[in-house]
């Protein structure tokens, strides 16, 4: 008898079997999650884990700043804003914006500056639910936990939890805290330039300051404010 060919027929077994379990795991805790979020607020994420470790060793110490306000405490001018900055055609797709993608595709094939073509719903479904990072494994995560928001959530709420999950600066994180910190007022009240603002920082908070913006970030704005005009009215089912 072979005792070596059992032997290896015994762990391949049991790799299956654990990998098997695993992926049952995964897919159960993803679709409860997903769930759950449907209704529960969203107070931390990967993302600000990660953010508030990085930050230990830094002189400037630890901050974290983060309030979750319903979207019907949110000024529509940021919300106008966010979609002109991130993905105007959020209302309408399914999730991925295929023609950005490509775009993004062509460009990165040939520039040292990397873009992304992700839409409002994979940003949060990233930031949500998985790491920073560009690894295949992360981006085909990053897709299936895509399609399982756009199924399970409504716009209102993708739109809701991404607007208060956001990096914005520093520490700072969604549209509520930005607004209190930078302009001193909640963010059912931001006017047009101030959401614009907030908006443009979006891309590179840790680069960004809404306070202070420099005249990179003062283009970006007003191109975001040039652009909001161009934004269907948004409205929501639910």
């Amino acid at each position: 008898m072979d005792f070596s060919f059992l032997f290896a027929r015994r762990i391949r077994y049991l790799v299956f079997n654990i990998v098997k379990r695993l992926l049952i795991l995964f897919f159960l805790t993803s679709i409860i999650g997903v769930f759950v979020y449907r209704y529960v607020p969203v107070y931390i994420t990967p993302l600000m884990v990660i953010r508030y470790f990085e930050q230990c060793g830094d002189e400037k110490g630890t901050n974290f700043e983060k309030t979750w306000k319903s979207i019907e405490k949110i000024s529509p001018e940021m919300y106008v804003a966010a979609l002109s900055a991130e993905d105007a055609k959020f209302m309408t797709h399914n999730g991925f914006d295929w023609e950005s993608i490509g775009e993004a595709y062509e460009h990165n094939k040939t520039s040292d500056k990397v873009v992304g073509g992700s839409t409002i719903s994979q940003q949060t479904a990233k930031n949500v639910f998985l790491w920073p990072g560009r690894s295949w494994l992360r981006k085909i995560m990053e897709s299936y936990f895509t399609v399982l928001i756009e199924k399970c959530w409504s716009k209102k709420r993708i739109l809701e939890v991404y607007l208060n999950i956001v990096e914005t600066g520093r520490g700072v994180y969604g549209v509520e805290a930005a607004a209190q910190k930078f302009y001193k007022k909640p963010a059912r009240k931001l006017n047009k330039t101030e959401a614009a603002t907030i908006a443009a920082s979006f891309r590179s908070p840790l680069k960004s300051d809404i306070a202070h913006p420099d005249n990179k970030m003062i283009r970006y704005r007003n191109g975001i404010v040039k652009n909001m005009k161009y934004i269907d009215k948004i409205t929501f089912d639910n």
